[in-house]
């Protein structure tokens, strides 16, 4: 079997489950300013200690966190195990830079990998390849190392290959400590930090023996703006399961050399910021949110949305209320989510088409004047309803009709040429059973 067929194989669950919960979460959230804000503002390791010894993640309850994931629609989550700075939210045996040794004294993720468990979700882990913490990791001159401006460590003694072998003992821990992981999440790769300058092709074979069925991300040859080989007919070892775009849902989805589609999810922010951002109010509406899904999923993609938790272990506010909302639509509307892909139906103006086998759904985000048309489905049509609530939608012969064939024209009340206000203004979703 190739590559190709065995990312099909591995990614079967994740193409249909479609929705996920990103959680980005350590030191830096007791900054409050970000998980970059070591790099940002270049604070050396020493400074940065003050956040060590201040984390203290009282409130701290993942099978809370999942269950707000659940209610949301979510079927899997990632969380981060180690970020850019190098600690450990695991018990690693190769540092005493982790959360064992602050005053949380325990392993976070291994209650994070059982509230997976007990909340019946997918379990991710996100390992940053970076580490800004290791003196083996480049300092001076690196592109992001909080150091990398700072002359007195250029020509201090490094060994790269001691970092690398480091950084697989520690996958190796994630892949054998704590059972089965469905989703290992690199991060990222940049300039010549890529491919086999983290050892790939050998570390991508480590993670298959030990965890034969887990899904990796593209971030080993890639980051959030570029694919790598993934795209390619014949994609590297180390080409990943899924693309990963960061910020942005690709204009046409994303596929290969000959137009095939390969597995991709969007990992997008609830505000503008992936770690805890105590001033950062910009946050995004739910019927944005939910548009967005509807649009990975028309894409035959995914959508993981990122929440960061606080220095305390809470999840602001904000982003419950956003995901509750995003739940309340998803518990009447899932099944043109969940299993679903695009459709070969062109994009329609008023929103945007998921289907299933003979279910194509339409998702019907702006409203018309009169009744709506439906393009090249005259015809084409078995039955009709509304997925809400499982009402019948009636399609309606209208004076139209006689100019415009290949149409079929619905209504959301009685007056088939009336203008009816939709019944859900996120996204009103009509299930249209094809006719075989």
């Amino acid at each position: 079997m190739n590559l190709i067929a065995e990312r099909t194989m591995r990614t079967a669950w994740f193409r249909h489950d479609r929705f996920g919960l990103f959680i980005h979460w350590g030191l830096y959230s007791v900054g409050g300013r970000g998980e970059w804000i070591q790099s940002a503002e270049c604070i050396s390791p020493k400074d940065y200690m003050r956040y060590f010894k201040a984390f203290d993640p009282v409130d701290y309850n993942p099978r809370e966190w999942l269950r707000i994931a659940k209610n949301a629609g979510m079927r899997y989550a990632v969380m981060t195990a180690k970020h850019n700075d190098g600690f450990c939210l695991f018990d690693s045996e190769y540092t005493d830079f982790k959360a064992t040794n602050t005053r949380a004294g325990r392993d976070l993720i291994r209650e994070y990998i059982e509230a997976c468990r007990a909340e019946g979700l997918k379990v991710g882990l996100f390992y940053s390849l970076i580490d800004w913490n290791h003196p083996d990791y480049p300092h001076y001159g690196d592109a992001f190392h909080p150091q990398r401006n700072n002359i007195s460590t250029k020509d201090q003694p490094r060994d790269f290959n001691r970092y690398i072998e480091y950084m697989h003992a520690q996958v190796k821990e994630l892949c054998t400590k704590y059972g089965k992981i469905d989703i290992l999440w690199f991060d990222f790769s940049y300039g010549e930090m890529s491919g086999e300058k983290w050892q790939a092709t050998k570390l991508v074979k480590m993670v298959r023996k030990l965890q034969p069925d887990v899904i990796i991300d593209n971030r080993l040859e890639g980051s959030g703006e570029s694919s790598g080989s993934i795209r390619s007919i014949r994609p590297k070892v180390y080409a990943g399961d899924f693309a990963c775009p960061e910020q942005i849902i690709p204009p046409r989805g994303l596929t290969d050399e000959k137009g095939n589609a390969i597995p991709w999810e969007a990992c997008v922010t609830l505000n503008n910021h992936f770690g805890y951002y105590a001033r950062d109010n910009m946050w995004k509406q739910p019927r944005l949110l939910i548009r967005k899904l509807v649009e990975c999923v028309s894409k035959n993609g995914n959508l993981l949305v990122n929440i960061g938790p606080d220095a305390k272990g809470n999840i602001p506010q904000t982003s419950i209320e956003i995901l509750n909302e995003i739940g309340d639509w998803m518990r009447k509307n899932s099944a043109s989510i969940y299993g679903c892909s695009g459709s070969n139906l062109p994009k329609p103006e008023w929103g945007w088409y998921t289907q299933a086998g003979r279910r194509l759904y339409a998702h019907i985000f702006d409203g018309n004047i009169g009744p709506l048309p439906m393009e090249n489905l005259g015809g084409k049509v078995e039955s009709m309803r509304l997925l809400a609530d499982g009402s019948e939608i009636q399609i309606h012969p209208t004076k139209a009709n006689s100019q415009y064939g290949e149409y079929l024209y619905i209504n959301f009340g009685e007056d088939p040429n009336a203008t009816y206000p939709l019944p859900n203004d996120k996204d009103t979703v009509i299930e249209i059973i094809l006719k075989e």
